[in-house]
């Protein structure tokens, strides 16, 4: 049996508890970290299949997050969530690497199915690229 594993690194308690509920519907092991070195950390432990990550975790420049977990374990998924649906958002996560992006505030709706596609290899964006 193939274990699943998702690590969910937010700096918002509150946040991560409503997160953690959706995910264990789906992985047999949800972690939670506040920080860029937890995430790698526990990535390293743990062999995750996907990480949830906050837009503004550590710095307020995604890229370094996401470009640092997929150059340290290029096998993991990445979906990135934000409060901000901005374009330059959404671009610096996708130039990162995201394979995903959920807004915040879709995240009761959105979470879930864009788990399932960047689980099977594809990409979900929960805000338009093209605007």
């Amino acid at each position: 049996m193939n274990r699943r594993r998702v690590i969910i690194a937010d700096c918002s308690q509150n946040l991560l508890e409503g997160i953690r509920g959706l995910l264990r519907t789906v992985f047999d092991s949800v972690v939670m970290v506040a920080d860029l070195d937890s995430l790698l950390d526990a990535a390293s432990r743990m062999k995750a299949d996907l990480v949830v990550l906050d837009l503004s975790l550590g710095t307020n420049r995604c890229g370094e997050a996401v470009k640092a977990v997929k150059k340290s374990f290029p096998g993991i998924k990445v979906l990135v969530m934000s409060l901000h649906d901005e374009q330059g958002a959404v671009q610096a996560a996708v130039s990162a690497g995201a394979d995903g992006f959920v807004l915040k505030r879709s995240a009761a709706s959105d979470l879930l199915p864009a788990v399932e596609k960047i689980l099977a290899g594809k990409t979900f964006f929960s805000v338009n690229q093209d605007n």
